[in-house]
């Protein structure tokens, strides 16, 4: 997804890697961003404070199974590159404040 690469933030201490089979963003292990199938998900934890992200639906990666703190970017998000550049901003913010994983 073009949109999703262009808006991936300049810090260079995010690594991009694959997960589940699809292009994701991570700051320190922990993944902030990323596409599924043809969506594009991100983590806020519990902060849905930037516009939209209150009604956004939870990502469910298996019917019934949602991922804790992941929502789905809504279309009209991913169609404005600003709006996108800022979702996935708040998404690395959030990532920030998270511990390191520790390396498997």
């Amino acid at each position: 997804m073009a949109a999703f690469e262009k808006a991936k933030p300049a810090d260079p201490s995010v690594t991009s890697r694959p997960m589940f089979g699809y292009p994701a963003l991570f700051l320190k292990g922990n993944m902030f961003a990323g596409t599924y199938q043809d969506k594009i998900v991100v983590r806020f934890g519990d902060d849905r404070t930037i516009a939209g992200a209150k009604t956004a639906k939870a990502f469910e990666p298996m019917p019934g199974r949602a991922m804790k703190e992941y929502i789905v970017v809504p279309e009209a998000v991913v169609e404005s590159p600003a709006k996108l550049r800022a979702w996935i901003d708040h998404a690395h913010a959030y990532a920030k404040t998270l511990p390191a994983k520790k390396a498997r």
